[in-house]
């Protein structure tokens, strides 16, 4: 079954804002709907945020290579419409990064504004083949791509997981040459929600804290945060 983004959104604020924080927090009434949800891999999503931190690069990537099947649940893409648009308008230059590509829908959606187009992620999926766009395997917190490399570098549904947020944004600036275009979730913290998260953003100020304050940038709600700062 396949759930729409908008949809998504709209069950997350009704759990993460309507239910009481004493409920939402409890593994025994969490656990029932991710079963529902996950079946199998409903303990891996459970655990996920005890465990994430102590995990070497290799065991993080495996556990995401583990849910493949069910992390597609949204389809091609964790955004919604939205977003896109709002990224499509955003981008500048010939060069465009897709850090967190997944399974490439942004990508390919961004060969429309952008002459090249890379996509990378920690696990590629198979048979990810789109014409003209060249895909990486790669991490975001040491991304293989020289500095400034990117006229635009668009990081999407991605922050949220990563182990060390700091480094990763720091990588982002790095490759950026002249735009950097960010998405993530209004979500806010509970410790067992029906994603991979480690990393929760629900106020405008919280985008700004872990990014840091940068004259000029651009903060939007669509449903999700759509930041955008030129480097």
């Amino acid at each position: 079954m396949q759930v729409k983004r908008d949809r998504a959104v709209m069950v997350n604020q009704v759990l993460d804002n309507w239910l009481p924080p004493v409920l939402r927090d409890q593994r025994w009434f969490i656990a029932p709907l991710a079963w529902l949800l996950f079946r199998g891999k409903a303990k891996v999503f459970l655990e996920f945020k005890e465990r994430a931190f102590q995990m070497s690069p290799q065991e993080f990537a495996d556990v995401y290579r583990s849910i493949a099947e069910v992390a597609s649940m949204q389809g091609d893409t964790d955004l919604n419409e939205r977003c896109v648009e709002a990224i499509l308008s955003s981008v500048i230059g010939q060069s465009v990064l897709d850090v967190g590509c997944g399974r490439g829908y942004l990508a390919g959606r961004l060969r429309e504004v952008s002459g090249k187009v890379t996509g990378c992620d920690i696990v590629l999926g198979e048979n990810l083949e789109i014409p003209d766009v060249t895909f990486v395997a790669a991490t975001v917190e040491a991304l293989p791509f020289a500095d400034n490399e990117f006229d635009t570098v668009v990081c999407t549904h991605t922050l949220e997981h990563v182990q060390h947020l700091a480094a990763s944004v720091a990588e982002l600036r790095r490759v950026a040459a002249r735009r950097l275009i960010v998405v993530v979730p209004k979500q806010r913290p509970y410790r067992y929600t029906f994603n991979l998260h480690l990393h929760f953003f629900p106020y405008a100020w919280s985008l700004t804290a872990a990014l840091g304050p940068r004259s000029g940038a651009r903060l939007a709600e669509l449903g999700d945060w759509v930041y955008v700062e030129d480097v």
